[in-house]
């Protein structure tokens, strides 16, 4: 059978299932229809309208203005209120639609067949990291089809209406191939441009995301592609998602034939699913009818059909295929798919430590490893020799050059001292306590079993916990208490809005996942923090103790000081002053990027929170509202009086970043002011 006519026959049992799945959902299908007929114009469930609202704010897809705009007018339940806001994204799209929208589509690409000296359309491809593209299983079901096959993007008109020369590319199923026939997708690597360069470095890329809230019932996609192999095109607004089954989405829009494998975006141009099937009409007899309401026949073409719905494979779906599959190559290509994705996630899992059994030499006690660093002292008479500026670090810093990691604090404070119109620091005159390395080696030392990763979809929740009963109670009432403070729905209200978060995976996961989606943070570094919180905390461990005595061999034993600490490092800091020499003054306190909002932190703190200390004169606390790290702040609605709360918006890839908070005009003249007070 020719690759085309086994693409037809492929795509006519594709249509089959889609309407077997379309008939089982008529229940659902006309309830929704009913409610939108009623004046509902999302009719989904509460939660899933808490969290498309949510992720439409933290992204900034609906201004705070507008959503404040469209809400305070009249006193809202809460579902009214995230259907205003989503109301709003929907009807007001800012001038940034159609460019995005551009951006998009040259993501797109038409794939062709070179057979029997022709070359025939077969289906619509687009790029979802730097090299992979997918398009659905039955245009590539296998490797040797794609061999046989190439791409072309700009494969379009112009903006003066001309069409464009597209620009071509092989496929290269031996570099990477993967395709699954119930989900209907396949992905496959391309070979670099013209130029050498990977396609996505040319076209762009669409960064896949496995988390949710990125479309609920009623709202409106768009859909980019080559049907029947014209030249590309795009179909936008008069349509709607209808039906959210578990690993498909049924929703209205203008497709043909040749859309296969085409992309379907939200409005954020964000993808939703991955189009695979029209849904045609039936008569009672279950006869596939044509536009006049004829019987149609396999003579009459696929454009003879009455479509009445499209169905497309939900993009969390596919993703968690991916991460299911055994990974034959290091690194994978699903490494460069971006951190939402998931996969980078379940990738970065494999490296962690071997299988450890009880017949495996224990490591050696700590007196007998390494010496490791404790920090950096200031130089004499820095600000005056009475006045002294500590930093005091997070996690993560293990292995690090202490210099080096002091130099990047000091440039992000001078970058905020000279927006104050403050003199800049000198690193050499700051104190900086290093426990990188003590924090790790007591980790590793009191923890019972070290951590053994099973395979490569094991998430973040579960390869990062504790294993010491104790910390990961820690642990678990971290996650818990910070994935309530952001609203996370029950979990038997999760069930109803179908997201695939079911008995799967186990509750950590969802907790991860939840505040993954609602920061702008992966779910693997929100894990690490915790985690390393959990331990520091954990009364049955001797890791706070170890951390403490390295801090204290690195700080001024009198005078006045500014003490600058981040993350786990402001958790530190509080039990800290616990400890600091009689002859210390605290003048300011400077917490960053803080957990310590949480209840769980908190309650275990030496100082016995939460109450500012007596020894601290002066305290600010700055929180970017989409870090997760900080999901308690502000401070202020537990902590007694005397505290500041600053809230600063970083950038979004460095939401949880101190460089990012100490470039802040208002964080940088708390601190320098203080200095030359």
């Amino acid at each position: 059978m020719d690759t085309a006519d086994r693409t037809r026959e492929e795509r006519r049992r594709q249509t089959e299932a889609a309407a077997a799945r379309y008939d089982e959902t008529t229940r659902e299908r006309r309830d929704v229809e009913r409610q939108q007929d009623a004046g509902v114009t999302f009719p989904d469930s509460e939660q899933a309208l808490a969290a498309r609202a949510a992720r439409l704010l933290d992204r900034n897809a609906v201004s705070p203005a507008l959503a404040v705009e469209a809400v305070r007018a009249e006193p809202l339940a809460a579902g009214a209120a995230y259907e205003r806001i989503l109301g709003v994204s929907t009807e007001l799209q800012a001038w940034s639609f159609l460019p995005r929208g551009a951006r998009a589509a040259r993501t797109v690409a038409r794939i062709s067949v070179r057979e029997n000296g022709r070359e025939l359309p077969l289906g619509t491809g687009f790029l979802v990291s730097p090299r992979l593209l997918m398009t659905n299983h039955h245009v590539l079901p296998d490797a040797d089809t794609a061999r046989q096959c190439f791409v072309e993007f700009d494969a379009q008109v112009s903006i003066e209406n001309a069409p464009q020369a597209p620009i071509r590319l092989a496929l290269d199923p031996d570099g990477f191939f993967a395709a699954d026939e119930r989900l209907d997708y396949a992905l496959v690597l391309l070979v670099p441009g013209p130029d050498g360069r990977p396609p996505g470095e040319t076209f762009g890329w669409n960064r896949l995301s496995a988390q949710p809230g990125k479309l609920v019932i009623g709202e409106p996609v768009n859909v980019v592609g080559h049907p029947m192999g014209r030249l590309k095109e795009i179909a936008v607004r008069d349509n709607t998602l209808q039906v959210r089954l578990d690993d498909f989405l049924h929703y209205k829009t203008d497709t043909e034939p040749g859309n296969s494998g085409s992309p379907v975006f939200n409005d954020q141009w964000e993808v939703v699913a991955l189009h695979h099937s029209g849904v045609p009409r039936k008569d009672e007899q279950g006869r596939v009818l044509r536009t006049d309401g004829q019987v149609w026949r396999p003579g009459d073409g696929d454009d003879a059909i009455d479509w009445v719905a499209n169905e497309g494979v939900r993009i969390g779906s596919v993703l968690r295929h991916l991460a299911a599959l055994p990974r034959t190559a290091r690194p994978s290509p699903l490494e460069e798919m971006g951190p939402e994705s998931g996969l980078v996630q379940a990738q970065a899992a494999a490296p962690a430590a071997p299988t450890v059994t009880p017949s495996v030499t224990p490591p050696p006690p700590v007196a007998e490893r390494t010496p490791v660093l404790t920090g950096l002292r200031a130089r004499a008479g820095a600000f005056g020799g009475n006045r002294h500026l500590v930093f005091l670090h997070g996690r993560s810093q293990e292995k690090k050059d202490p210099e080096k990691v002091r130099r990047e604090w000091a440039a992000g404070l001078n970058q905020g001292l000279v927006r104050a119109g403050l003199s800049p620091v000198d690193p050499e005159d700051i104190w900086f306590p290093y426990y990188g390395d003590t924090l790790v080696q007591s980790l590793t030392t009191h923890e019972a079993v070290p951590h053994t990763i099973e395979a490569p979809s094991a998430t973040a929740a579960e390869v990062v916990a504790p294993s010491s009963p104790s910390a990961r109670a820690v642990y678990e009432e971290l996650l818990g208490e910070a994935a309530a403070k952001w609203d996370m729905p029950q979990e038997h209200q999760l069930a109803t809005e179908r997201i695939g978060l079911g008995d799967v995976v186990g509750a950590l996961h969802r907790r991860l996942s939840w505040l993954a989606a609602r920061s702008d943070l992966d779910a693997w570094a929100i894990a690490l923090v915790f985690r390393d919180v959990a331990a520091y905390l954990d009364a049955d461990r001797p890791v706070r103790d170890e951390v403490l005595n390295c801090v204290l061999q690195t700080v001024p034993d009198s005078g006045d000081v500014v003490l600058v600490s981040h993350s786990l490092g402001t958790v530190v800091a509080l039990d800290l002053i616990t400890r600091l020499s009689p002859g210390v003054n605290v003048v300011h306190l400077t917490t960053a990027g803080s957990p310590l909002g949480l209840d769980s932190v908190y309650s275990r703190l030496l100082v016995g929170g939460p109450k500012r200390p007596d020894k601290v004169a002066d305290w600010l606390n700055a929180w970017c509202p989409t870090d997760a790290v900080a999901i308690g702040c502000p401070l202020g609605d537990d902590w007694a009086d005397g505290l500041v709360d600053l809230a600063v918006l970083n950038a979004r890839d460095r939401a949880h970043s101190i460089v990012e908070y100490l470039s802040h005009t208002e964080v940088a003249r708390s601190i320098g002011s203080r200095l030359t007070a």
